[in-house]
C-alpha cells in the first residue's frame, strides 16, 4: 500500500498491521516518508491511539530501523526515567550497578523544557565526550561496566528523525508515541533488564499520578511483549529530588553519594536504591539494596565512575579533586526564608524554569548551557526554618540574575505552619 493509504487507514481508527508499521518505520528512517506524511500519520495516532500490539509493533520496528548492540557479557541492566528536577540518579546508579556485576550501557538525553539532562551535567567534567562510536563505547563497558552517554544517529534512526516531526507538528503527547519512543533506543542498545523510574507531582512531566500510572503500566507492558522484562517505580517529584537543581551543583550532589554520604542527599539515595534493587532483582542478582550499600561505602561505585569517567576523555581524579575541575559560579548568595514556619510545597516546574532563566537550561536547541549555575542546599519539605534562614543558595553568572533567581524562588516556596511531607515511591509495578 502507498503510505497515504496507511496513513488514511490509521485516520478512520483502523489498527495497522506489524508489516504496515514497519513500512513506515523503514520510510521514516530511509526518507521515503516525507515530513508532511511523517506528521500526517503523528496526528492520525494522536487522535485515534494504538492499541498494545500496534505499540509493540511501532516500538519493535523503530528498534530494527538502525544499529542494535550486543553485548559479550551480561546481565545487560538499565534505568529509564520519565525526568524531574535534581534528578541525578544515573550519575549514582549506572556505576553502582557496574560494581555489583552488571553490565550498563546506559543511553540517555539531555535536558527537555524544565527538567534537567543526564548528559548536560556529564559535560560539566572537562573533556567528557557523550557521544562515542560504537567500538569506543564497547570499550568504555568493558573497562568501567557502564557508559553513560547519548544515542548515536544510528541507533533507532526511525525514532530519532519522527520525534523532530512530532516536536514540531503539536503531536509529542501521545501515550503510544511516548511508550515506543523510549523503548526502541533502549532496545536498541541491548538491554535485558528495564527498570523504570516514572514521576508525577509539580515537577513530572506528567503531573497527575493516575496519567503516570497508566503511561507505567503501558511501558512495562510494551516492554515485556518486547523480550525485555521491565519494572517501573511510580516516585514524586512534587520537591527537587536532589536538594539541588543546576548542572555542576547536581554534579558535586553525586560525586558526594558516590564517596558514600548518604545523608547528603537522602532522598536521592533512597531513589538510587530502590531502582537499582529492582534493576538487580530482574538481573536476578539476590539482596540488590544490600550490595548497591556496600558499593557505594566501600568506594567501589566511585571507582567505577571514575574508569567510565576517564575512558570517555575526563580527568581520572574528578572524585578527588572535584573543586579544580568544577569552577564555582562568580555569585553565590543565600535565598533568605521570607517568614518562620516550614517548609510546605513547591512549584518545582518553576524551579526548573529558574534554572533555564540563570542560563543552566535551554529555551532553544542551539542554546549554550552554564554548567555552574542553580540551586544548592535546597531545603526539602517539612523542614522548619526560622525567618531569613535560607530556603536555598543560589549559584548566578551576575548579581541581576541571582536577583532574579531569588525572586523565582522565593515565588515557588510555599512557607506555612505544617506541612504533610510526600512519600517518595507510591508504588512498584
Amino acid at each position: 500500500m502507498l503510505y497515504q493509504d496507511l496513513i488514511a487507514l490509521k485516520r478512520e481508527g483502523v489498527a495497522l498491521s506489524p508489516d504496515q508499521i514497519g513500512a513506515l518505520a523503514r520510510g521514516l528512517s530511509d526518507g521515503s516518508l516525507s515530513d508532511a506524511q511523517a506528521g500526517a500519520l503523528a496526528m492520525a495516532i494522536v487522535l485515534r491511539g494504538m492499541d498494545a500490539a500496534e505499540t509493540t509493533a511501532l516500538t519493535l520496528a523503530m528498534r530494527d530501523s538502525g544499529q542494535r548492540l550486543h553485548w559479550d557479557h551480561g546481565p545487560v541492566i538499565d534505568k529509564h526515567s520519565t525526568g524531574g528536577v535534581g534528578d541525578t540518579v544515573s550519575l549514582v546508579l549506572a556505576p553502582a550497578l557496574a560494581a555489583c556485576g552488571a553490565v550498563v550501557p546506559m543511553i540517555s538525553g539531555r535536558g527537555l523544557g524544565h527538567t534537567g539532562g543526564t548528559l548536560d551535567k556529564l559535560e560539566a567534567i572537562p573533556g567528557y565526550t557523550v557521544a562515542p562510536d560504537p567500538d569506543h563505547l564497547r570499550a568504555v563497558v568493558a573497562e568501567a561496566g557502564c557508559a553513560i552517554v547519548g544515542a548515536s544517529a544510528d541507533l533507532a534512526p526511525a525514532d530519532r528523525r519522527f520525534y523532530a516531526v512530532r516536536d514540531v507538528t503539536g503531536t509529542v503527547a501521545s501515550q503510544p508515541l511516548i511508550v515506543a519512543s523510549i523503548l526502541s533506543k533502549k532496545l536498541a542498545a541491548g538491554v535485558e533488564g528495564l527498570v523504570l523510574d516514572v514521576k508525577s507531582g509539580s515537577g513530572a512531566f506528567m503531573p497527575a499520578a493516575d496519567d503516570a500510572r497508566a503511561l507505567a503500566q503501558d511501558l512495562v507492558d510494551v516492554a515485556t511483549r518486547a523480550g525485555c522484562p521491565t519494572r517501573a517505580v511510580l516516585s514524586d517529584m512534587s520537591q527537587p529530588l536532589a536538594p539541588a537543581a543546576g548542572n555542576a551543583v547536581e554534579l558535586r550532589m553525586a560525586l558526594d553519594l558516590l564517596r558514600g554520604k548518604l545523608d547528603a542527599a537522602p532522598r536521592l539515595a533512597e531513589m538510587v536504591l530502590v531502582l537499582g534493587a529492582e534493576a538487580l532483582a530482574l538481573a536476578g542478582i539476590e539482596h540488590g539494596r544490600a550490595k548497591l550499600e556496600t558499593a557505594l561505602a566501600s568506594g567501589a561505585a566511585a571507582e567505577h565512575f571514575a574508569r567510565m569517567v576517564a575512558a570517555l576523555g575526563g580527568p581520572g581524579d574528578v572524585l578527588e579533586r572535584a573543586d579544580a575541575y568544577l569552577p564555582p559560579a562568580p555569585v553565590i548568595r543565600a535565598i533568605p526564608a521570607p517568614q518562620a514556619g516550614v517548609v510546605a510545597a513547591y512549584d518545582t516546574r518553576a524551579i526548573g524554569q529558574a534554572v533555564i532563566g540563570l542560563g543552566g537550561g535551554r529555551r532553544a536547541a542551539s542554546d549554550r548551557v552554564d554548567l555552574r549555575v542553580g540551586f544548592a542546599a535546597i531545603a526539602p519539605i517539612g523542614a522548619s526554618v526560622a525567618k531569613s534562614d535560607p530556603l536555598a543558595i543560589v549559584h548566578a553568572a551576575s548579581e541581576g540574575a541571582a536577583e532574579q533567581a531569588c525572586a523565582a524562588f522565593l515565588a515557588a516556596c510555599d512557607v506555612a505552619d505544617t506541612a504533610m511531607v510526600p512519600e517518595l515511591v507510591t508504588e512498584i509495578l
